[in-house]
């Protein structure tokens, strides 16, 4: 049986880190809306206590969503398990998700804690968290910086204290997929009743390498990946969800997963949050991207025109996308023999024989050949076959 990955999406909270995105309260509501369309399990919804627009819009999501679970972050500070726990109050499925950082640069630079200090501030405010929310989620930042030894024994206290839900996070991606995948596997082997808990996978994107990570951590017993839509996020951003959605659906059977996530809307959500965010998806983005399925080497044309799985391992249409094939000087004759015949042409492969020298004439002069430049190209060829006969 495939393991069902859960999808916690922090668009709304990680996502509104990157530079120059700022939601307002109705962007984030129309998004938590879709977002729950889209199928995620978890909608991290904002960070309460850092604005009252802020908790406002938290408190708007939780009164509006009402299949899947809202969420809110909390530092491991009780006047911000607080707020969160007033602001997801109206939800009908609530998660507070604390964090609190461990490893040695945090502990002594940024938070001046000992071990001993952290440990027992994990064990009292997970607990009265606990106290307030039945279901509980604890983030210890930093994990891939974090000594492993101590890793455990921070979780260990999150989960005699309450917590059913803990995250990993590669907070600065950190980590290489061997390295991360190895943490899964090192508490999976020090943690008690590992398989009674649900853990996650927070990965950025520093080094290039959030996707393979979050990948990583699914292979290694992880069941939640938090990221957000299109990527964004602090520095160089989350791991993307739309693309670990589209890896469990087309590799599902090597990750031995699966997910909730309807994939015709993928291309919809990506609209919704390329619009509100204003920071554009680049054409080569995949999945999304509008060369996703884009093909204009002659061979890869040829190919796709014979069979469409030579160059496609997803159909377009299944993430709500469509096949181009652009035409440009690395086109082949199949496919502009192909695009003249949609056109409402007649061309057959005796004419290419004529057509196709015109063609890369015109290719070779421009970027792409457009619909006017064939159209311009079919009469070159019509009026040398008049002055031929």
């Amino acid at each position: 049986m495939k393991k069902q990955v859960k999808f916690f999406d922090t668009t709304l909270r990680d996502g509104e880190q990157t530079i120059g995105v700022n939601f307002n309260v109705e962007q984030k509501v129309a998004i938590a809306k879709a977002l729950e369309e889209w199928g995620v399990d978890y909608i991290e919804a904002g960070f309460p206590i850092a604005s009252p627009e802020d908790f406002k819009a938290v408190n708007a999501i939780a009164k509006t969503i009402k299949k899947t679970t809202v969420t809110g972050l909390a530092r491991l500070v009780r006047k911000d398990i607080d707020a969160v726990a007033e602001a997801i109050a109206p939800a009908p499925h609530q998660m507070l998700h604390t964090f609190i950082a461990t490893s040695p640069i945090h502990r002594e630079y940024k938070l001046h804690m000992s071990k001993a200090e952290m440990i027992a501030a994990i064990r009292s405010d997970v607990a009265y968290a606990k106290s307030k929310v039945d279901f509980i989620e604890f983030s210890p930042e930093d994990a891939s910086r974090t000594e492993p030894d101590f890793l455990v024994e921070a979780v260990q206290a999150a989960i005699d204290a309450g917590a059913n839900c803990i995250n990993i996070p590669d907070t600065v991606g950190y980590d290489d997929p061997e390295e991360f995948g190895a943490i899964f596997a090192n508490l999976k082997a020090h943690i008690k009743h590992f398989d009674d808990i649900e853990w996650a996978a927070h990965t950025h994107n520093d080094l290039g390498m959030a996707m393979a990570n979050a990948m990583a951590a699914i292979k290694n017993g992880a069941t939640q990946i938090q990221g957000t839509v299109n990527g964004l996020g602090e520095r160089a951003g989350n791991v993307d969800l739309i693309e670990v959605a589209a890896a469990i659906a087309v590799r599902g059977d090597y990750y031995n997963a699966e997910t909730g996530i309807q994939m015709k809307r993928t291309k919809h959500m990506s609209e919704i949050v390329e619009n509100a965010s204003g920071i554009a998806v680049g054409p080569n983005k995949p999945i999304v991207g509008a060369n996703a399925f884009s093909h204009e080497s002659g061979i890869h044309q040829d190919g796709f025109l014979k069979n469409h799985q030579t160059y496609e391992i997803l159909t377009p249409e299944s993430v709500g996308m469509h096949s181009r094939l652009p035409l440009g000087k690395l086109s082949g004759s199949h496919a502009v023999m192909n695009k003249f015949n949609e056109m409402g042409y007649t061309v057959d492969r005796n004419m290419m024989k004529v057509i196709f020298p015109i063609f890369k004439n015109v290719a070779d002069r421009t970027d792409l050949v457009s619909e006017a430049d064939m159209i311009d190209i079919m009469n070159t060829y019509k009026t040398q076959q008049q002055k031929r006969a």
